[in-house]
Formats: structure tokens, C-alpha cells, sequence
């Protein structure tokens, strides 16, 4: 099982590392759902793990739909994320129907070449998610779709975190489950939808709280739970 999880600073990424963290999603504003940090802190981290770091780009908590300028600051946080070393960037956009926004993701991935990328839980707002997938399967540079099944959380779009599974079986795409995951429950939803891949947030931090660091001794136990 891989687990992502969540950092916004450098002391969250060692912490993530040191638990047995697979991956990284860096973002800055965890309580808007997170939004682009500093590249500052993204090079900081960058040097500061020795795993992947997948880096939020989203310039506000407004909604997923942005306008062409906000599309040029995008690209041009990813042209700074790749030359930094990030591992990959986190995106995602919507039209204001509700669909995958093709244009804004077409102008973002040319300057992405060699980053793996992940289309975050924009995909949850989209009016259909298996045409969602569907779209994305076109993109080979989009190897995640970050997803709690349409629902507010995982355990509850189960269902179509399994659809989602079978529909991208032996293709480019991996279903990276999240929303509402714990210790508790992480072990069943995984077993339940067949996903390899969790996104992890408030349930390895201190206390299950947003604003408080990592839990290293919490990222280990949900890396041990699959063990068994």
C-alpha cells in the first residue's frame, strides 16, 4: 500500500518520512483544502526528504474554476516546481458546467514534462466521475486521480472508488483514495475498493487536528496495518 500524506513544512515532511510515508502532497492552507505554497518551502522540503514530494497547485479557494490569467500563474508555478525537483504537482480544474476543464489542464501539462502528476478532489465536483476518468485516461502524464468517490469522504464513495479502480486497471492512471481516512478505517476501505494508493491528512496528525504536525508514530501504524 502506498500512503501519501499530507505536509505544510518541513518539520510535517521529516515527520511523514520518518513514519514510513510513501509520498508527499505539500501544500500550504490546509483548511481551504490546501493551496500553492511558497516555492521557498517547496525547495525546502524538496532537500529535506529523500521521498517523493507532489506539490499543490492551486491559487485559490474560491472554486476549481480559474481564469486564463490565474492559468498563467499556475504554469508558471509549475515551471518553478519542476526546475525546484519536485517529484510532481497536484492540479485540478472544472468549467463552470461541472466538467473537467480541458483547456486550463492542456496549458498546464506541456509544462509539467517529467512530472508526475496527480488531478486532485476538483474531481469530485465534476457531474460525472467515470467521464471524468474517462477524459483523463487521454492524458498519459496524469498518473493519479485523487478521489473520495464523489462524496464528502472516502467511506462513503466507496462505491465509485471501486468503479474507478476497475474502469483504470492495467492503465496510466491509479486511484489515490482520500477523504476522511484513519487508522481505523483506511485497512477496510482499501480492502473494499481494491485501491493501492491512500491520501492521508488530519488522521496522522497530532491529535486529529488540521493545524498541528505529524504523527510519525501515526504514519507507521497505518503503514503496519497493511501488514497484516
Amino acid at each position: 500500500m502506498i500512503v501519501e500524506v499530507i505536509a505544510t513544512s518541513v518539520e510535517d515532511a521529516k515527520r511523514a518520512e520518518l513514519g514510513g510515508a510513501d509520498r508527499l502532497e505539500l501544500i500550504t492552507g490546509i483548511l481551504e483544502g490546501g493551496l500553492t505554497p511558497s516555492w521557498g518551502l517547496i525547495e525546502a522540503v524538496v532537500k529535506a526528504v529523500s521521498i517523493p514530494v507532489n506539490v499543490m497547485v492551486r491559487p485559490h479557494a474560491q472554486s476549481f474554476c480559474y481564469t486564463q490569467d490565474e492559468c498563467y500563474v499556475m504554469r508558471e508555478d509549475v515551471r518553478v516546481i519542476r526546475e525546484i525537483g519536485a517529484a510532481g504537482i497536484v492540479i485540478g480544474m472544472l468549467t463552470d458546467d461541472r466538467k473537467l476543464d480541458v483547456r486550463g489542464l492542456e496549458m498546464l501539462l506541456p509544462e509539467a514534462d517529467g512530472l508526475d502528476v496527480t488531478f486532485h478532489r476538483a474531481f469530485d465536483e465534476a457531474t460525472d466521475q467515470l467521464a471524468a476518468a474517462k477524459i483523463l485516461l487521454r492524458y498519459p502524464q496524469v498518473r493519479h486521480i485523487l478521489t473520495s468517490g464523489g462524496q464528502k469522504n472516502a467511506i462513503e464513495g466507496a462505491e465509485c472508488i471501486a468503479n474507478l479502480v476497475q474502469l483504470t486497471e492495467h492503465t496510466q492512471l491509479s486511484i489515490l483514495a482520500g477523504s476522511g481516512l484513519t487508522l481505523q478505517n483506511a485497512k477496510g476501505l482499501a480492502e473494499k475498493t481494491g485501491v493501492s494508493e491512500i491520501h492521508v491528512g488530519t488522521g496522522v496528525r497530532e491529535e486529529g487536528q488540521a493545524l498541528r504536525y505529524v504523527d510519525a508514530g501515526k504514519v507507521r501504524t497505518l503503514k503496519n496495518s497493511f501488514l497484516g
